[in-house]
């Protein structure tokens, strides 16, 4: 099991990744987490762990600079900019495409929060690479107009005691041409900070990863 650090070139910017890459790989998990979530995050890096241990490759990386990161800690402006995570994310998906021990992977993206819009918004753009998405707490609703014309398979991970967010992902799936499955993990919040649901979560996600990659 091997973990670096990369770095993407993404439209203007760089972006900041780790890639770890199992040996022999599955195929690879693109996390697409918003609401100020980083490759840092320690729960990104357990989801992750518990991939890789299925042979499954992962790229956690961060959707802002860190500069972006301090204005959207006081002013939430970025994680909200859906347009510019998508953008951002398509470009993480060419730059896989170029890189030679990664081109031949099938690959899957796993949203969080906003992150899971510009994953469903990625996979539109990019049906050929991407496979599958898996979206956990997620607001697909903010990439209504592109739901009709996703293609890969779609998993909707969500808290029951999300009540909000579990009705606008019910909209959101009645939108979807694609198939697309529901979980709704008992007794979890937003953020699965319940004992024993984000496992749940994270265990429902990697049986879609594998499944579809």
């Amino acid at each position: 099991m091997d973990t670096t650090t990369i770095t993407i070139k993404a439209g203007g910017v760089y972006l900041e990744g780790l890639l770890t890459l199992p040996e022999p790989a599955r195929g690879l998990v693109v996390f697409v987490h918003g609401s100020g979530s980083s490759r840092f995050s320690s729960r990104n890096q357990y989801v992750a762990t518990m991939m890789n241990q299925e042979g499954l490759a992962t790229l956690l990386f961060d959707l802002l600079t860190p500069e972006e990161n301090e204005i959207d800690e006081i002013t939430r402006e970025y994680r909200f900019d859906i347009e510019l995570l998508s953008q951002r994310t398509i470009a993480t998906i060419d730059w896989l495409g170029e890189q030679p021990q990664l081109k031949n992977l099938s690959t899957g993206l796993f949203g969080a929060s906003t992150g899971a819009a510009a994953a469903l918004n990625a996979a539109r753009e990019r049906p050929g690479e991407i496979k599958c998405v898996v979206s956990r707490g997620g607001r697909p609703d903010l990439a209504m107009d592109s739901l009709p014309d996703v293609l890969a398979p779609t998993l909707l991970i969500v808290g029951s005691l999300d009540s909000e967010v579990l009705h606008l992902n019910k909209l959101a799936k009645q939108a979807m041409q694609a198939k697309c499955d529901i979980v709704t993990v008992d007794g979890a919040t937003h953020l699965f900070e319940e004992p024993g649901t984000l496992d749940e979560a994270a265990n429902a996600a990697k049986q879609w990863f594998l499944k579809y990659l």
